[in-house]
């Protein structure tokens, strides 16, 4: 088990084969799949077995390795050093998990990989996840007006990014673990 980054109550680690029935649960879960993109069962399979550019990553809590949720990260070779966060999905809502799963993304991401941005996109009528992105310092950057088609809908989606030295500030105001 490749554990990336912990936190106080969980870590990140790089999903494993077994973890794909969890990912596929989350992903196309009733509760979570008008939120996101789903991906096909075959790409996390492939990311999973070779994938050098993103990776899956499973968040557990530390004691008991019970899994949360689960992340998408995309950009791992960007010659940019520019890091995307696709899916960031906790399957245990409302108990901080999110906050703290963000928060060890964004050490992993600035601490370990040394990125010097990270980004991501989000539903426009996604108000808790905006919410949880703001509150963790992503800044709106734009907005793309109806670019995904869901079920005959045209969905708009907001572009979120957190520069290094946001970062290191919120770093510095003991606002980051």
């Amino acid at each position: 088990m490749a554990i990336i980054v912990e936190g106080g109550r969980l870590r990140l680690r790089r999903a494993e084969e077994q973890d794909i029935e969890y990912i596929m649960k989350l992903e196309y879960g009733p509760e979570n799949l008008p939120f996101i993109v789903p991906f096909p069962r075959e790409l996390h399979m492939e990311v999973i077995r070779s994938g050098q550019d993103a990776m899956d990553i499973i968040v557990e809590k530390r004691g008991t390795g019970e899994p949360v949720g689960y992340l998408w990260v995309a950009g791992l070779q960007n010659t940019s050093n520019e890091i995307e966060w696709t899916h960031v999905i906790i399957e245990k809502k409302g108990q901080g998990y999110g906050h703290e799963a963000m928060k060890l993304l964004k050490m992993w991401t600035f601490d370990v990989l040394k990125a010097h941005r990270a980004w991501m996109d989000c539903k426009d009528y996604n108000d808790r996840a905006l919410h949880l992105y703001e509150s963790e310092g992503m800044v709106r950057e734009g907005l793309i007006r109806e670019t995904i088609l869901t079920e005959g809908v045209y969905e708009n989606l907001v572009i979120l990014g957190i520069l290094d030295r946001e970062y290191t500030a919120r770093k510095e105001r003991g606002l980051e673990l």
